[in-house]
């Protein structure tokens, strides 16, 4: 065929396409949400033009949020705010009558907006407070290169109505363009196309063409720079993390290629990472063409870049296919597990592949333990009705859900398991799915097609774990494990023995130490192996968890880990240690640390530690 008829036909067919896509978005019936006020089956929003000022001095956002919306003949439209000044509303360019609810802790207040039948288009202008929890306004002494103030966002789970006024679902997506105004000496970045270099006048305009769920909308701002890995992977972060982080995440490329051969196309067109200051609460957030991640990532020898694999999962099982509620966590975070662990099989071996999963099944474990007097928030399938969403991000949702997926793999074959998969995400792209319809399509599609039974209702609506799980083993764990033993049986250890260690073999030997290793061997592996000053965050956290559990303790000890948790914000890395204190009766030591490390940390890390350790301001 012709060029321009090969052109023509292409064209058509995405021009069909889309409007297939359009008139199935159109056609969507929402389910009921607990954790939204918005009423999406009268009228939901389908595009955001956002354009606001980013004020350092005030620590204020401010502009407008205009929604094109789809009406259902409704005359109010409802969205989710939290601790938002709604200054005015407009309905089809024209003055309308709104109303802000009663205040929820958790919810906020519902946003009601008077529309007629025929009202398109919402506008929203507005300011945030300083109750804001999304946002974190660093000072330039908290950010690495100390120069400039910074700034981020973090939506997830139901944090984005505390810095737009949104239907804050994430069954409801979206497409958005953004105007965004901060000082010209910093660079704005968000979820969407991004720039590579600084304006001239501190303006930038942003543009995601394909429909997101409203915690995935985020924004940073800071004295960043851009280094490109590939045409379409690259990093972002200060200038003196920028060298680091582009070799450390130089594989980026490689783990996209990965990827695709596994379950299809990456339909993001970018994947880029941008390293924020060490307040940042989580590993990663996997918000679509930007991940953002921790600076505690870097450990100089890529060891910990799985973290990096697991957002670019999130590219297609959370982002491309998203739970419809929070009860339906675990289609996100257990697909992105099992593909996680996939690909940095595909890219390091099985070996490798599975010491990552052998550590998540101790993590499974630890938590199975800490929820044994509520067995029903170990169910993979949640009621979270009433509670924080948070209260589900644990590693039964990420664990549980990949055992689960890894024991329906070995059961049902790889091959077949692989074909399955890529079909669900090929089918289900830019939607979103709940359990319910999973577990429909998992039996019509892969287990009655292969005539294969399986206890899917088990695993999914049952508390703890089956007993068809499957086992993983590792030779070089066991190797660990023979290794720790005898050096708790002659308090003796070989260090040659362990030069060829992987960072992934100290942790785990270091998290199993017995409940009866002494100070004095605590003192030995300290002197032998420098874990104290150890350069790898991961092996840091697990040896101070263990120094305050064993009371293992002097003023070099006890300073690096109170310098630990004042620094790091990653919620788990500083939960871990504050439960040990917490366990060791050493609670008031431990709010001693925690009042000094709490202004550097992220409202979605303070509000967790302010509950585990009973503190009030």
């Amino acid at each position: 065929m012709k060029k321009t008829l090969i052109i023509a036909l292409s064209t058509l067919f995405i021009v069909s396409n889309c409007a297939e896509k359009k008139e199935e978005q159109k056609m969507q019936t929402y389910v009921n949400e607990p954790h939204s006020y918005a009423k999406p089956n009268e009228a939901v929003i389908t595009h955001l033009n956002l354009d606001i000022d980013v004020d350092f001095d005030k620590k204020i956002i401010s502009g407008t949020a205009t929604y094109d919306i789809r009406n259902n003949n409704a005359t109010e439209i409802v969205l989710d705010t939290k601790h938002l000044n709604i200054i005015n509303v407009q309905a089809d360019g024209k003055g309308t009558p709104f109303k802000l609810g009663e205040i929820d802790e958790q919810l906020g207040r519902p946003l009601t907006i008077t529309i007629n039948e025929g009202t398109q288009k919402i506008s929203v202008l507005y300011k945030t407070t300083d109750k804001t929890e999304a946002l974190q306004w660093l000072s330039a002494q908290q950010t690495a290169d100390k120069t400039h103030p910074f700034l981020f966002t973090q939506g997830q789970a139901i944090l984005t109505r505390t810095w737009i006024p949104i239907q804050d679902s994430p069954q409801i997506r979206v497409t958005y363009n953004a105007t965004v105004k901060v000082p010209k000496d910093l660079m704005a970045v968000m979820s969407a196309e991004n720039p590579k270099a600084k304006t001239a006048d501190g303006v930038y305009n942003f543009k995601m063409q394909q429909p997101i769920s409203a915690y995935l909308i985020a924004l940073a701002v800071g004295d960043i720079e851009y280094k490109a890995i590939s045409d379409r992977t690259g990093v972002y972060a200060e200038k003196s993390l920028i060298n680091k982080a582009h070799t450390e995440f130089s594989d980026m490329e490689k783990m996209v290629v990965a990827a695709e051969n596994l379950y299809g196309a990456y339909d993001w067109d970018q994947f880029d990472v941008i390293v924020l200051p060490p307040s940042f609460p989580f590993g990663g957030m996997e918000n679509p063409r930007l991940t953002f991640a921790t600076p505690t990532i870097i450990a100089g020898d890529k060891s910990l870049t799985t973290l990096i694999a697991h957002e670019l999962a999130h590219s297609w099982s959370g982002n491309l296919v998203t739970n419809a509620t929070w009860d339906d966590f675990w289609l996100n975070e257990g697909f992105t597990v099992y593909f996680e662990i996939r690909i940095m099989e595909a890219l390091y071996g099985k070996e490798r592949a599975n010491m990552l999963a052998l550590i998540g099944r101790q993590d499974l474990d630890d938590v199975l333990k800490t929820l044994k007097d509520s067995p029903n928030d170990t169910k993979l399938k949640l009621d979270l009705d009433g509670r924080n969403p948070d209260d589900g991000m644990n590693s039964i949702a990420y664990d549980k859900g990949y055992l689960f997926l890894r024991t329906l793999e070995e059961t049902v074959g790889r091959k077949r398991f692989d074909v399955f998969l890529k079909a669900y995400f090929k089918e289900h792209a830019f939607s979103t799915t709940n359990t319910e319809d999973f577990v429909a399509y998992l039996n019509k599609n892969l287990l009655e097609k292969h005539n294969i039974s399986f206890n899917t209702k088990e695993w999914i609506y049952s508390p703890g774990i089956p007993t068809n799980q499957s086992i993983i083993q590792s030779d070089a764990f066991e190797n660990v494990e023979n290794t720790l033993k005898a050096f708790i049986n002659t308090n003796t250890i070989d260090a040659q023995s362990t030069n060829d260690w992987t960072p992934h073999e100290w942790v785990h030997f270091v998290r199993n130490f017995p409940e009866t290793i002494t100070v004095e061997q605590m003192e030995t592996l300290d002197n032998t192996f420098n874990f104290t000053n150890s350069t790898n965050s991961y092996i840091t956290m697990v040896w101070y968890e263990q120094a305050v559990t064993h009371n293992y303790h002097g003023q070099e000890v006890d300073a690096k880990i109170a310098e630990f948790l004042t620094t790091v914000g990653r919620r788990w890395y500083v939960t871990t240690i504050f439960k040990a204190y917490k366990k060791s009766d050493r609670v008031e030591e431990a709010l001693e640390i925690y009042k000094k490390a709490r202004p550097n940390y992220h409202s979605v890390t303070a509000n967790t530690i302010d509950e585990l350790l009973g503190y009030k301001e």
